[in-house]
C-alpha cells in the first residue's frame, strides 16, 4: 500500500515538473495595459510616448510607438533572472511595422543584472545588456540583429559580438515573429515567422564578429618596420634610356589629310533653320519680352545630303603618338616583401567550451526611429521550443493570415501602383545580395538603389538587372582577376527623369561602374 502511494506521488511530481517546464519563463501579451508592469525611462532624451493600442484591423493589443522621430525607452524587470548557461532558451517577440520602417530599430535588449541601487527609470542606451535581438533598418543597415555581449575572463571587459550575415527585415506592414533559439551545444538559430533563416555557432569565428574566442597570437604593437625595408616588388629600370625618336609631344589625334569632302555636301546650308510654321504669339510684347525669334528645327535639306555647313577634315589616330615615356618596370633586387609585425602571444586569449552568458534580469526596448506605428506584442522567454511554436500558432498566425488576405486585396485594387508579392521577394533577395561579403565596397550604393526601387515599384526589373550586372562584374573580377593586371573601378548611381507613364517625379535608376586606368 505504501509503495502504491509513493508511486502515485512520484507520478504527480513528474507531471507537475513537466507542466512547469512547459510554461513560459516570461510571457507578455499586452492584453492588459503595461502601466505598473513596465517602467518608462525618465531620461530627458526619451521623449517618445508609448501607448497601449490595438493592432490595426484586430482586437489584439500591443505596445505602440506612437510618434515619429523620437527616442523611446521602456523596461520590464523579471521576477528572477533567467540563466542562459544550461539548457535551451528561446527568445521570441512579435513586431508589426504598421507604417513601414524606413529608418529605425524594432529590437529588444535582454538586460543583464545591474549594480546595486540601479533604478529602472534610468534605463538608456548605456544600460548593459546580454543580448540584443530584432529588426533594424536604416540606410545600408537592413538586418535582424543578434548581438551578444560577452565578458573576457582575462581582462574582465565586455566585448560586443555581432552575428555575421544576419537575415534581412521583411519589407511590408504585416505582423512578424522573430525567434532566437539558444541551444546548450553552442548553436543559435534565428527564425522569422517560424522559418529558420540563420544557424550559427557561438564559438565559430565564421559566425560572429569579432570571434568570442580571441586569436592566440596578435601582431606586436611595439614592432616597427625598419626604415630600409623595401616593399616595392617592381621598380623602374634605372638603366633604361628614352629612345631618341620618342616624341612625347606628338598629339593623340591628327587631321586626316587623305579625307575628301563628300560629294553633295551643302556648304551654304545651315544645320538648323527657323521653323517656317512658327508664328509670333499675339500677346508677345517686344518691349517686355524682347525681339521674338522663331524656334529652330533641323534643316530638312541636310537629311538627304551627306552634311551641311562648313566641311572640315576629320581627325584620325596619330600613328606617331607614343605618350609620356616611362622606364620599363623590372624586379626589385632589394624587394623584401610586404612587412608585417611579428606575432606575439595574445594576452587576452582564453579557451572556452561554452559562452559564459550573463543572466537576463530584465527586457527593455530602447530605440530611435523616424517611424511611428511600430507595435510590439507577445514577448516570450521560454525553455522549450514547443512553447514558442504554440504561442506563435495561436497568437501571430491568425492575425498574419488576415493581414495577408487584406494585403492581396489592396494590391489587386491598386494594380501596378504598389509592390506585388513578386516584387517584395525580389527586394528581399536583393538585400541578401547586398550583404554578400565581396560586395561590401558597393553595399551602400546598392542599398540606395534598392530603397529607391521600393519607392518606385514600376522599375523593379531595371533595379534587378542593374544589381545583377554589378554582382556578375565583381564576381568575374574575383574569378579571373589573377590572370590580368589589377583593375580598379569607380561605381556611381545615376538618376534621370522618366517619361514612360510613371509618376510625374519618378526616376529611372542605374548603377554603373567605369574602369579607372
Amino acid at each position: 500500500m505504501m509503495g502504491g502511494r509513493a508511486l502515485l506521488l512520484l507520478l504527480v511530481s513528474a507531471l507537475l515538473v513537466q507542466i512547469r517546464a512547459s510554461d513560459p519563463v516570461l510571457y507578455e501579451s499586452f492584453d492588459e495595459d503595461f502601466e505598473g508592469r513596465w517602467v518608462v525611462s525618465k531620461k530627458d532624451e526619451y521623449q517618445g510616448v508609448w501607448k497601449h493600442a490595438k493592432s490595426d484591423g484586430h482586437e489584439d493589443y500591443g505596445l505602440l510607438v506612437s510618434e515619429k522621430a523620437r527616442k523611446y525607452a521602456i523596461i520590464k524587470e523579471l521576477d528572477e533572472p533567467v540563466t542562459l548557461k544550461d539548457g535551451t532558451v528561446v527568445l521570441q517577440f512579435e513586431v508589426r511595422l504598421q507604417n513601414g520602417l524606413e529608418c529605425g530599430g524594432a529590437y529588444i535588449k535582454y538586460i543583464r543584472p545591474q549594480e546595486a541601487g540601479w533604478d529602472a527609470k534610468e534605463f538608456d542606451n548605456e544600460t548593459p545588456y546580454t543580448i540584443m535581438f530584432g529588426p533594424d533598418k536604416c540606410g545600408s543597415t537592413n538586418k535582424v540583429h543578434f548581438i551578444l555581449k560577452h565578458k573576457n575572463p582575462k581582462t574582465g571587459k565586455y566585448v560586443e559580438h555581432h552575428l555575421k550575415f544576419p537575415p534581412s527585415v521583411p519589407y511590408d506592414k504585416l505582423s512578424h515573429v522573430y525567434t532566437a533559439i539558444l541551444k546548450p551545444d553552442n548553436e543559435v538559430r534565428i527564425l522569422v515567422d517560424g522559418e529558420e533563416k540563420k544557424k550559427a555557432n557561438f564559438l565559430s569565428a565564421d559566425d560572429f564578429e569579432p570571434a568570442l574566442i580571441p586569436p592566440k597570437t596578435i601582431p606586436d604593437p611595439e614592432d616597427k618596420k625598419p626604415e630600409d625595408w623595401d616593399e616595392r616588388a617592381k621598380i623602374p629600370d634605372p638603366d633604361a634610356v628614352k629612345p631618341d625618336d620618342w616624341d612625347e609631344d606628338a598629339p593623340l589625334e591628327i587631321e586626316d589629310e587623305e579625307a575628301t569632302k563628300p560629294e553633295g555636301w551643302l556648304d551654304d546650308e545651315p544645320e538648323e533653320i527657323d521653323d517656317p510654321e512658327a508664328a509670333k504669339p499675339e500677346d508677345w510684347d517686344d518691349e517686355e519680352d524682347g525681339e521674338w525669334e522663331a524656334p529652330k528645327i533641323d534643316n530638312p535639306k541636310c537629311e538627304v545630303a551627306p552634311g551641311c555647313g562648313e566641311w572640315k577634315k576629320p581627325m584620325k589616330q596619330n600613328p606617331a603618338y607614343k605618350g609620356k615615356w616611362h622606364a620599363p618596370m623590372i624586379d626589385n633586387p632589394n624587394y623584401k616583401g610586404i612587412w608585417k609585425p611579428q606575432e606575439i602571444p595574445n594576452p587576452e586569449y582564453f579557451e572556452l567550451d561554452k559562452p559564459d552568458f550573463d543572466p537576463i534580469a530584465a527586457i527593455g526596448i530602447e530605440i530611435w526611429t523616424m517611424q511611428d506605428g511600430i507595435l510590439f506584442d507577445n514577448i516570450l522567454i521560454a525553455d522549450d521550443e514547443k512553447v514558442a511554436t504554440s504561442i506563435l500558432e495561436k497568437t501571430w498566425k491568425p492575425k498574419y493570415e488576415v493581414e495577408k488576405e487584406k494585403e492581396k486585396a489592396e494590391e489587386a485594387a491598386a494594380g501596378a501602383d504598389g509592390l506585388s508579392e513578386f516584387q517584395k521577394k525580389v527586394f528581399d533577395i536583393l538585400y541578401k545580395i547586398a550583404d554578400i561579403p565581396f560586395l561590401a565596397p558597393y553595399k551602400t550604393k546598392i542599398i540606395d538603389v534598392i530603397e529607391k526601387g521600393e519607392q518606385q515599384p514600376n522599375i523593379t526589373i531595371g533595379i534587378l538587372v542593374s544589381i545583377v550586372v554589378v554582382f556578375v562584374t565583381v564576381l568575374f573580377r574575383i574569378l579571373f582577376g589573377g590572370k590580368k593586371p589589377a583593375v580598379s573601378y569607380s561605381c556611381q548611381l545615376f538618376y534621370s527623369p522618366c517619361h514612360t507613364g510613371l509618376e510625374e517625379n519618378a526616376q529611372l535608376i542605374s548603377f554603373a561602374c567605369r574602369r579607372l586606368l
